[in-house]
C-alpha cells in the first residue's frame, strides 16, 4: 500500500526548486570540486562564458531573455550586478553635480537683485493696463509698486518680526534656507493634485522678488538654488528685512511700511502687537485678507490673526498674558478707509472688478506687477454716457429717501458688460468705493420672471399661458401666507396681469406649482448663479433671497436671446509683458435653458404697458413727470421692463432689455436702511427712482446701439413658429405651439352669471331689472386652494357675493301723467324720489327721446318741444332713473290741434 503524501511535502518540494538559485555554485564530482585546478581570476572567467553560451545567439532575443524577472533578480544580486550599480551611482552623482553646478552658474546672476544696500531698486515691476473694448483708450494703470516704501532693519518694530517667523517660518533662525519636510509635503501635495508644503522665508522672499507663482519643476529648482545662495550670502536679519519690504499685503500695499501707513496711519516701527499679528498673517492670501477691499474675508484674516499670536505664544516670543490681551483688541476696527485716488480712472468699479477676476485667475502677483495688457469689453461711449446720467438722475432716488445707485449694461449678443456703475460715484465720500453690483441684495419682485418661465414649461396635466388664471386671494403653504404691497386682492386675475401689476400671490402660486427648486435651477440657468444657491423657502419666489446686479442683468439677457444662455464677460483680449496672448474672446455657443416660445411669452407682457396701468398708471414718455410709468417706456424704443421692490423697501430694482441690449438698475441706502419719502413718510416708489435713469439710459443710448446691431424705432422681437393667441380661461391671449395637444390645459368652461350693476355683485330677486346684466365667466380650480375660481369677471365685480345695495322694501321713485300744450310746445311733469337719490329722466315722444337731464331732487319738470302734423295723436313717455337703477314710468297720448294751439288729452291714450 502505498504512503499517503505529507501535508507538508508541496511545500518541500517548492523549496527545494527555490534553494538551487542560492546554494553554492561550485560543484562537486565524487567530492572533488569541479574548478578546483583553477584560479579564482579563472573560476570567474569560466562560469561567464558558460553564461554567455547559454544565451541566445540573436542580439534582441538575447535582450528579452534577460529581462526575465527571475534573471534580473539573479543579476542584480550577484556580485557583478552590485559593481554595475555602483557605477551608476558614481555616473548619476558625477552628472548631478555638474547639473547642480550648471544651475548655480545659470542662476545665480538673478542674485544681484537680492541686494540688502540698495533695497528701494529690488523689483523691476511693470504696470498692467487696462482699455476699452477699442484698445484705444486707457482706462487704468495699476502702478502697484508705487505705494512701497523701503524701509530698514531698525526701522520695522520686533513685534512684526517676530509675527511673521511665527506664522510663516517657526524654524527661520534654526534651519537654512529649505526646508526639506516642507518641500516634501510640497512635492506630495503637488503628487495628489493640491496644495501645500511649506515654504521659507528665505524660498518667500524668492518669489517675491521674481514675480512669479509658476509651479513648476524648473522653477522650483531655481527657487531653491537662489534661497540657498541668498543664504549663504546674507544674515538671517538681512533676508527677513529684505522679506518685509517685498511681501504683499493686500491691493497695492507691498511692504510693510505700505501696509503700516495705508492700514493704520503709522509707521513700521510703531506697529502694535494686534497690528503686527494681522499684517503678518495677510500675505497668506492678500486679496482674500484685504481689509480694505469689499471681497474681504474677515472670518479668515481674524483666524489666521489668532492662530499667528498663539504660534508667538507657543515658540516665546511673547507671553501667554500679552496674547490674551492682543487676542481681544478688534484690529480690523482700527483699518482705515482706502484712500486710493480713483480721480483719473475711467470706471473704477468696473476696472477693480476685473482686476479682481483676474487675480482669482492668474495670482496677484502676475495680475498688478506683471506688466499684462488687458482690452476690456466696456465701451466708453456709453459709460460716459452712464457717468453723465448718474450724476443728473440720482436726485431722484434722494427723494424718494434713497441715496446710493448701481447700474450695469449688457450686450445681448455677445453677454459683454459695456457700461457698469458700482455706486452713485466712486469717490462719493464714506461708500463710493462699495460695487453695489456685486453684492448681495434682495432682488423682490424682479425674479418673478423665473417663477412663470418655470411654470410655462410643457408639463404633464394641466398647462400654464399668460392668459391662465391664478386667484390672488389669502393663502397659507404650510404657514407662510405672503400678502401684496398694497395689502389688498385682487381676487381673479390673469396672469399678465399678475405678472406686470406685480402681484405677490399669484407668483408664490406659480413657484409652488413648479417647484421652488425648479424655478431657483432655472434661475441659475439663466444665470442668476447666486440666487438660492443654498436652500431657500417660497418666499424667494418674490424677491426673498439675496443676489448680484450683475448676474441678475445677465439672466434678463438670457431672455433678450430668446432664451439662450452666453457667461457675461468683462474681457475681449489679455497680453503679457512681452506682447504674447494670455486669453482671446470667442463668441460662446451658449446654452438653450428656456424655450423661446415661453421666452416670447415673457417678453411680451413685460412690454404690455396697458396691463400696467392698474399699478403703474397710464404710459408716459417724459420722464420728468412724477406719476405713471416713468421709465417704461423711452421714446422710439421698445423695452420689456420689470421692477422689484424688497417688504421693507430696502432695495428697489429695474430690470429691462431691448433687442440688443439689457439693462439692470438697483436703488437703495449704502447702509441697508429702508427708503422712505421724507415728504410722505411712505415706503419709496421704486419707478419713480430708477425710471428716470432707466428712461434715459436707453433713449440716450441709441446712437450707440445701431453699433450692436439695433435696427431703429420700434426694433422688437419676431414671435417664434408656434406661437399663436387663442382663448384661456376666457382671455384671448399666447400659447405655445404644444398648446392643446397636451392632455389638459387650463382654459376653464364658460358660465353666464346675472349681476347687480350698482352693488357689483351677484343679483337678487330684489335687484331691479335695470340694474341686472349677464356677464360670461370661465370656471377654473385654483391648483393651491382648489376651490373653484372665475376668470372673465369686470374689473371690481365680485361674484362670490350677493347684491347688498337693494332690498324689496325699497321705495320706487314716481313720475307723473305728463301733460302737453301743443300749442305753446312744452310737456310738463312731476318727479318724486324713493329711496335713493334721483338720477336722471328721459322724455320720448312718439317713440323718439326728445330730452335727457340729469336731476338731483324731486318736483315739477317742463321741458320745451315743438308738436308737428296738426291733427294726428303723439304719444308723451316720461321715465325716471335713481341711483339704484330703480325706473318710473309714466305715458299720456295727446291730440295735437296744431303747430300753434293749444291741446289737451287724456290718460290711457284717449284723446278728445
Amino acid at each position: 500500500m502505498k504512503k499517503p503524501v505529507p501535508k507538508h511535502w508541496p511545500f518541500l518540494q517548492k523549496a527545494s526548486r527555490h534553494w538551487q538559485y542560492f546554494r553554492p555554485r561550485n560543484r562537486k564530482t565524487n567530492g572533488v570540486r569541479v574548478y578546483s585546478n583553477l584560479s579564482n581570476r579563472d573560476v570567474r572567467s569560466r562560469r561567464k562564458a558558460e553564461y554567455l553560451a547559454s544565451l541566445p545567439k540573436n542580439p534582441v532575443m538575447r535582450f528579452i531573455y534577460r529581462l526575465h524577472p527571475k534573471r534580473l533578480y539573479h543579476y542584480w544580486f550577484s556580485r557583478q550586478g552590485a559593481i554595475m550599480f555602483l557605477k551608476l551611482c558614481g555616473i548619476g552623482f558625477i552628472l548631478l553635480t555638474v547639473l547642480i553646478i550648471s544651475l548655480f552658474a545659470v542662476y545665480r546672476k538673478d542674485l544681484d537683485q537680492l541686494n540688502p544696500n540698495d533695497l528701494s531698486n529690488l523689483v523691476n515691476n511693470s504696470a498692467t493696463t487696462y482699455w476699452d473694448r477699442s484698445g484705444k483708450v486707457l482706462l487704468y494703470s495699476d502702478n502697484a509698486s508705487v505705494d512701497k516704501t523701503i524701509v530698514a532693519s531698525n526701522q520695522i518694530t520686533p513685534y512684526m518680526k517676530e509675527a511673521t517667523v511665527s506664522i510663516e517660518d517657526k524654524n527661520f533662525y534654526k534651519e537654512g534656507a529649505i526646508s526639506i519636510p516642507g518641500l516634501i509635503r510640497a512635492v506630495l501635495a503637488h503628487l495628489v493634485g493640491g496644495s501645500g508644503g511649506g515654504s521659507t522665508i528665505t524660498e518667500q522672499l524668492v518669489k517675491n522678488v521674481f514675480l512669479t507663482d509658476n509651479a513648476t519643476i524648473t522653477y522650483k529648482i531655481k527657487e531653491i538654488i537662489l534661497a540657498e545662495e541668498a543664504s549663504r550670502l546674507y544674515s538671517k536679519d538681512q533676508i527677513l528685512t529684505m522679506y518685509l519690504n517685498e511681501a504683499p499685503y493686500g491691493g497695492d500695499r507691498v511692504g510693510v511700511q505700505a501696509a503700516a501707513q495705508a492700514y493704520f496711519g503709522t509707521t513700521a516701527d510703531h506697529l502694535s502687537l494686534a497690528q503686527a499679528a494681522m499684517l503678518a498673517s495677510i500675505p497668506q492670501l492678500p486679496t482674500a485678507f484685504d481689509p480694505q477691499s469689499q471681497y474681504f474675508d474677515k472670518e479668515g484674516l481674524v483666524s489666521r490673526e489668532q492662530t499667528t499670536l498663539q504660534k508667538m505664544a507657543q515658540q516665546g516670543y511673547i507671553t501667554w498674558a500679552q496674547e490674551k490681551a492682543a487676542a481681544q483688541v478688534n484690529v480690523v476696527a482700527e483699518v482705515l478707509p482706502p484712500t486710493t485716488n480713483t480721480q483719473n480712472i475711467i470706471a473704477p468699479a468696473f476696472v477693480f472688478n476685473v482686476q479682481h477676476q483676474l487675480e482669482q485667475q492668474y495670482g496677484t502677483k502676475l495680475v498688478t506687477q506683471g506688466g499684462l495688457k488687458v482690452i476690456t469689453t466696456l465701451d466708453v461711449s456709453m459709460q460716459n454716457l452712464a457717468d453723465k446720467l448718474m450724476a443728473q438722475d440720482i436726485h431722484y432716488d434722494e427723494a424718494q429717501g434713497g441715496n446710493n445707485m448701481a447700474m450695469v449694461a449688457e450686450d445681448n449678443q455677445t453677454g459683454q458688460v459695456l457700461a457698469y456703475e458700482g455706486s452713485r460715484d466712486y469717490n462719493y465720500p464714506g461708500y463710493g468705493a462699495f460695487d453695489a453690483a456685486t453684492a448681495m441684495l434682495e432682488p423682490g419682485s424682479s425674479v418673478k420672471i423665473f417663477d412663470y418661465g418655470q411654470l410655462f414649461k410643457q408639463r404633464p396635466g394641466t398647462n400654464y399661458a399668460p392668459g391662465s388664471v391664478l386667484s390672488d386671494e389669502p393663502i397659507n403653504i404650510a404657514g407662510y401666507s405672503p400678502k401684496d404691497f398694497d395689502d389688498r386682492y385682487r381676487g381673479n386675475i390673469d396672469i399678465r396681469s399678475a405678472l406686470d401689476e406685480s402681484r405677490n400671490i399669484p407668483a408664490v402660486k406659480a413657484a409652488y406649482i413648479s417647484g421652488m427648486s425648479n424655478v431657483a435651477t432655472l434661475a441659475h440657468q439663466m444665470g442668476d448663479l447666486a440666487f438660492c444657491d443654498s436652500y431657500c423657502g417660497l418666499s424667494a419666489a418674490i424677491g426673498g433671497y439675496p443676489l448680484e446686479l450683475v448676474q441678475h442683468t445677465n439672466a434678463y439677457a438670457t431672455l433678450a436671446r430668446q432664451g439662450l444662455y452666453i457667461p457675461q464677460d468683462y474681457l475681449i483680449e489679455i497680453k503679457g509683458s512681452n506682447g504674447d496672448p494670455i486669453y482671446q474672446w470667442k463668441q460662446p455657443t451658449g446654452t438653450q435653458v428656456i424655450s423661446n416660445q415661453i421666452e416670447y411669452e415673457l417678453t411680451n407682457i413685460l412690454n404690455d404697458a396697458k396691463a400696467r396701468e392698474p399699478t403703474f398708471g397710464s404710459p408716459i414718455p417724459n420722464r420728468s413727470l412724477t406719476d405713471g410709468q416713468v421709465g417704461f417706456n423711452p421714446p422710439g424704443i421698445k423695452i420689456a421692463v420689470k421692477t422689484g421692490t424688497t417688504d421693507d423697501d430696502k432695495d428697489g430694482w429695474m430690470m429691462g432689455y431691448s433687442t440688443v441690449m439689457t439693462l439692470g438698475v438697483w436703488v437703495g441706502n449704502a447702509n441697508g436702511t429702508p427708503m422712505v419719502d421724507p415728504y410722505t413718510g411712505q415706503g419709496a416708489v421704486t419707478h419713480l427712482q430708477t425710471g428716470p435713469f432707466f428712461g434715459d439710459f436707453f433713449q440716450q443710448s441709441e446712437p450707440f446701439m445701431y453699433g450692436y446691431g439695433w435696427k431703429g424705432a420700434n426694433d422688437w422681437f419676431t414671435a417664434p413658429s408656434g406661437i399663436h393667441s387663442t382663448t384661456v380661461d376666457g382671455n384671448y391671449d399666447l400659447v405655445p405651439s404644444w398648446w392643446g395637444q397636451i392632455q389638459s390645459a387650463t382654459n376653464g368652461s364658460p358660465t353666464t352669471i346675472t349681476m347687480d350693476e350698482v352693488s357689483k355683485r351677484k343679483a337678487t330677486s330684489c335687484t331691479p331689472p335695470l340694474a341686472q346684466q349677464q356677464i360670461t365667466v370661465y370656471e377654473v380650480t385654483d391648483p393651491i386652494t382648489h376651490q373653484t375660481v372665475y376668470n372673465g369677471v369686470p374689473a371690481g365685480y365680485d361674484i362670490n357675493d350677493s347684491d347688498n345695495v337693494h332690498n324689496c322694501s325699497d321705495t320706487l321713485p314716481q313720475v307723473s301723467t305728463p301733460t302737453a300744450d301743443t300749442s305753446a310746445g312744452t310737456i310738463s311733469f312731476v318727479i318724486t324720489q324713493g329711496t335713493f337719490p334721483l338720477q336722471s329722466f328721459q322724455v320720448q315722444v312718439n317713440g323718439q327721446t326728445v330730452a335727457t337731464q340729469n336731476i338731483s331732487s324731486g318736483g315739477q319738470e317742463t321741458i320745451s318741444y315743438a308738436f308737428t302734423n296738426p291733427g294726428s295723436t303723439a304719444t308723451i313717455s316720461v321715465s325716471v332713473t335713481d341711483t339704484g337703477l330703480y325706473q318710473a314710468t309714466s305715458q299720456q297720448t295727446v291730440n295735437v290741434i296744431n303747430g300753434q294751439g293749444g291741446g289737451g288729452g287724456q290718460g290711457g291714450g284717449h284723446g278728445h
